[in-house]
């Protein structure tokens, strides 16, 4: 099991995206003395396929750019970690966080502010998911969770919290551990979308996915019923959150935090705009959030290692 938070170097940074509201810009690069201080740079967890997370962040970018009247940046990292020491680091000021990776971020950066949730995200629940030719059937109950023992498992990323941080709690709590895994050991696909695909294509015999995305992949047609099926659903845990610096007042004017808050909370499908995010966003509007909703993940996260 790999121990400890993810302090990765600054990462490298990608150019903004035509779907961006800021224009392309060096200050990305540079430490945040350097930055432009009118620029709102937001970024993400890549918990799913670029493709998807360009469009769905474009837009955000665009539609927050719009509310708030200023310049605003998506920012795309490389992975999990990444995401959370530019975080730390100062070169995102907002960031999309699962529950794990939001937890790090605001451990290492004291003073972040808990913006808010999806409607979704108070009760979240993963899916582990299975080759319709590896032989397993749907359980009732998580003790048959060992049912995975010696079987080819993979988990999404390392640090995602409804692919692996929870998913591997619960298979703990049913006397699963790592180690009994085919090969000794579990598999990391790096993201939600990879993990369905592989194990759809069978390289893996199961493996445990974000449900919103498991159920986006079926509306899309890229998952096949007949190929890849559900085997249990877990119980419902606290998830992904937006997260702010903790300076973004003294940077952008008082009181633009909680305009920040107030603009992601009025989003409605009733204005096309903000429909075509929520949708991509599997929900039906954001609700306030707060650190201590997120106590049972810290808990969790300490306990297999991943926060110390």
């Amino acid at each position: 099991m790999l121990a400890g938070l993810c302090l990765a170097l600054l990462p490298a940074v990608t150019p903004p995206l035509s779907g961006d509201a800021g224009s392309p810009s060096a200050a990305t690069l540079l430490p945040r003395a350097q930055a432009q201080q009118k620029l709102l740079r937001i970024g993400a967890i890549p918990d799913q396929n670029p493709e998807k997370l360009n469009r769905l962040y474009g837009q955000v970018a665009s539609e927050l750019s719009r509310q708030l009247g200023v310049k605003v940046q998506y920012v795309p990292v490389t992975d999990y970690a990444a995401a959370v020491s530019a975080f730390r680091t100062g070169s995102l000021d907002l960031v999309w966080f699962g529950g794990l990776t939001g937890v790090q971020a605001r451990l290492q950066k004291p003073g972040a502010q808990v913006i808010a949730q999806r409607d979704i995200d108070a009760a979240f629940t993963s899916v582990f998911i299975a080759n319709a030719a590896s032989g397993l059937k749907p359980i009732q109950n998580q003790k048959q969770l060992t049912v995975l023992e010696g079987r080819r498992f993979t988990f999404g990323s390392e640090s995602s919290t409804s692919g692996r941080l929870m998913p591997q709690w619960f298979l703990s709590q049913a006397g699963v551990q790592l180690k009994d895994f085919a090969g000794g050991a579990p598999g990391f696909s790096g993201s939600h979308d990879a993990t369905i695909a592989l194990v759809q294509s069978g390289t893996y015999d199961a493996g445990v996915v974000n449900e919103q995305v498991w159920k986006a992949n079926l509306r899309s047609g890229k998952t096949d019923r007949k190929k890849v099926f559900v085997l249990w659903r877990t119980p419902g845990y606290p998830d992904y959150h937006w997260i702010g610096q903790p300076d973004l007042d003294k940077r952008f004017g008082a009181g633009f935090t909680a305009k920040l808050r107030g603009a992601i909370l009025s989003w409605r499908p009733s204005n096309p705009q903000q429909k075509q995010i929520l949708e991509l966003f599997g929900a039906q509007q954001f609700t306030g959030a707060k650190a201590s909703d997120y106590q049972r993940i810290e808990q969790v996260g300490r306990q297999v290692g991943k926060i110390r």
